[in-house]
Parts: C-alpha cells; structure tokens; sequence
C-alpha cells in the first residue's frame, strides 16, 4: 500500500496523520507512506520590483515547510512508521493529485476543516478539490 500524507501543520492534518497512525493495522503490510507539504507560490509583482531572489524563494520554502512537516514526522516516528518527506511547490489539490499519480498512490489521505456545503462554495476547500480530481480514493480525516 502507497499512501499520500497531505500535512500542512495544523490540528486538523494532525489528526489525519493520527488517524492513519491508529488505523495501521488495517493493512495487510506495513504500507510505503509519502509525508507531503505543499505550499502556495509566492506571486510574483513584477511591476514592483525584482523581488526575493529564488534562493530566498527555496529557503522560505523549505523553512516554511519543515516547520509543517515536523510534529506529523515525529508521530510517524514514534509510531514506527517509516515515512518518505517532501515539501512542493505549487497549486495545493493539483500538485497533490500529480504527485499521487506519478508515485502511484492507491490512497490520499488527509486532514479536513469540515467547512459546511455553503463555505466550500464560497471559498473552496483542497480537500474537495483533491476529492473530485484524485485518480485514487481519498480518506478525509474530519
């Protein structure tokens, strides 16, 4: 089993981890786990200058997203779990659905606010986004 990891620090994608880390026994093997952070693209303002140099870019992301991987990492650790660490840049669902595919996934699992129906029409939610565009089925931790 290969599964997806989607964290992005909160209690909520804790949860998820959690949930996973309770939930273990129910695979047959010990399943292959992808601890994923992704993080928006700064925009660009190319009418106001330069801006940060991709050096600084990479450090922000990266700093950016260890600090999100690192209490999901120390569970999987202390539960044994091992665990493959990536943190991404780009469009949240559709950088998750990509790597899912390209790692051949058979299951996302992730962490979710619970927004009602009317606040996910509002404001959209990764969550249903990876839910409608995932070629795999998707576990969502409330």
């Amino acid at each position: 089993m290969n599964i997806l990891l989607a964290v992005d620090g909160s209690k909520n994608s804790l949860d998820a981890v959690s949930s996973l880390i309770k939930h273990v026994d129910w695979f047959r093997e010990p399943p292959t786990v992808h601890l994923v952070y992704v993080h928006l693209p700064v925009p660009r303002v190319g009418a106001f200058g330069a801006g940060p140099s991709k050096e600084a870019l990479s450090r922000y992301y990266r700093e950016e997203g260890v600090r999100a991987l690192a209490k999901a990492k120390k569970l999987l650790d202390k539960a044994a779990i091992p665990h493959e660490d990536a943190i991404l840049v780009g469009p949240v669902a559709e950088t998750l659905c990509k790597l899912a595919t390209t790692e051949k996934c058979d299951l996302i699992c992730m962490g979710t606010r619970g927004f009602s129906a009317v606040a996910n029409m509002i404001m959209g939610s990764v969550a249903t986004k990876v839910l409608h565009s995932a070629k795999v089925p998707v576990l969502l931790v409330k």
